[in-house]
């Protein structure tokens, strides 16, 4: 099975339809791949995409494991919107090694590398993308984002994932709020890891819940911690972990 899905979105609507749906600024496409999110209108995580312009259309690249769900929740939205939804026929190749025509950096992170769409064979070029999460803490869909993800608990900020500027959006009022009215108590963070564990192990420290370990790599991992609890060594199963300062 395929990795990712890329999707194509045409018609004359497909701008303003984005543009009211997810949280970044679709004008970057003028400058390159957008990485974006669609939210539940209580600010939850529903989906996470990239966004390539091409043309007078716009494709999106998504998981496969969720592609059929988010079609789905777009097709909901759609209603009269002059918009389709459809199979681009392409797949996606990867690398951090020098870029190849067409290619365009990933926006979360400059160590993330390239990513490219063609009707080649959906292909890598063998970087352990496990350890450069890890080190910049970049969730991925269905490990660290899920259903019950808010997207600035998940660091998407600093991944460059959601606009503050842009409007309105299926979710914005939520997470401006969070943006200017809180403080965040829990979040992603990357851990200090002795000893292995399977992946959504419960953390603990002095008895009560921190939180879960998720992604680990190279004695790091990608822990969702209550903030105030999450100090000195904890234990995640048969692992020691730690805030990584």
């Amino acid at each position: 099975m395929p990795n990712r899905r890329i999707l194509r979105l045409t018609g004359a609507d497909v701008n303003s339809f984005l543009q009211g749906l997810v949280t970044n600024d679709i004008a970057g496409l003028d400058n390159g791949l957008v990485y974006a999110a669609l939210l539940t209108p209580q600010g939850k995580y529903l989906a996470d995409f990239f966004l390539k312009r091409e043309g007078d259309d716009i494709l999106l690249d998504v998981a496969e494991v969720i592609a059929d769900g988010l079609i789905k929740r777009l097709s909901m939205y759609k209603l009269r919107a002059d918009l389709t939804i459809e199979a681009s026929g392409l797949n996606l190749q990867r690398g951090t090694g020098l870029a190849p025509d067409g290619a365009l950096p990933d926006p979360r992170h400059s160590d993330m590398g390239w990513r490219a769409y063609t009707e080649d064979a959906e292909s890598e070029d063998g970087t352990d993308w496990n350890a450069i999460r890890v080190l910049h803490c970049i969730p991925e869909t269905g490990i660290e984002l899920t259903e019950d993800s808010y997207i600035l608990e998940s660091g998407f900020e600093l991944l460059n994932g959601v606009d503050f500027k842009k409007g309105c959006y299926v979710g914005q009022e939520v997470t401006a709020r969070m943006k200017h009215k809180t403080e965040l108590r829990k979040g992603l963070r990357t851990v200090l890891v002795a000893g292995t564990t399977p992946v959504g192990t419960e953390i603990a420290a002095d008895g009560k819940s921190v939180g879960r370990l998720f992604t680990q790599a190279d004695g790091q991992g990608i822990a969702y911690l209550r903030l105030d609890r999450a100090k000195g060594d904890m234990q995640a199963g048969d692992a020691t972990v730690r805030l990584k300062e």
